[in-house]
C-alpha cells in the first residue's frame, strides 16, 4: 500500500492498514521520521482499533486536522519549522480540547507540568520507550480510545 505521504495525492497522510471507521476518532501521530511513524502506526494499530493516522510534516498534519475526527494527538518535540509545543498550539487553535502526548528523543527537560496554560499536553514521554508504555498512556488520557478485537 502506497501512503499519501509518499506519493503526495492526499494531505491526509498515512493511515493504518485497518478498514476506515469514519465514526471512530482517530489517533494522530506527527514525528518527521517516516520509519518511527510507520513503527507505532503499525504498533498501536494493533492495539487499538481506533484508525491512525501518521504525518512527517506538521504542517499537513494541522491541514487535516479539521478533517479527522481526532482522539488524540502524539506529536515529536524536535521537528522541522515547528516544535511540539508550537504544533499543540496550532492544533488546539483548531480544535481545543484534545489531549496530547509529547515524544522526545532529545534531552529535552521538561515536564506537562511546564505548560499550564496548555491544558491539552498531558505527558511527556522520552524516547526510547517500549510502545506499550505510549499505548498505556494513550488509554489514561483518552478514554475514548478503543482497544481491537483479537
Amino acid at each position: 500500500m502506497q501512503s499519501a505521504i509518499e506519493t503526495g495525492s492526499s494531505p491526509i497522510g498515512q493511515s493504518s492498514d485497518r478498514p476506515e471507521t469514519p465514526d471512530m476518532p482517530a489517533i494522530l501521530i506527527v514525528d518527521d521520521e517516516k520509519s518511527y511513524v510507520d513503527l507505532l502506526s503499525s504498533t498501536l494499530s494493533e492495539r487499538f482499533a481506533n484508525p491512525v493516522h501518521t504525518f512527517t510534516r506538521p504542517g499537513d498534519a494541522l491541514e487535516a486536522i479539521s478533517r479527522i475526527d481526532v482522539g488524540i494527538i502524539v506529536t515529536d518535540y524536535y521537528m522541522p519549522r515547528i516544535n511540539g509545543i508550537d504544533f499543540i498550539q496550532e492544533a488546539r487553535s483548531l480544535k481545543p480540547g484534545i489531549p496530547c502526548i509529547i515524544i522526545t528523543g532529545h534531552g529535552v527537560h521538561f515536564s506537562a507540568g511546564d505548560f499550564p496554560h496548555l491544558p491539552e499536553l498531558k505527558l511527556v514521554l522520552h524516547k526510547p520507550f517500549r510502545w506499550r508504555v505510549l499505548a498505556e498512556e494513550i488509554e489514561r488520557y483518552w478514554p475514548g480510545a478503543t482497544t481491537a478485537q483479537a
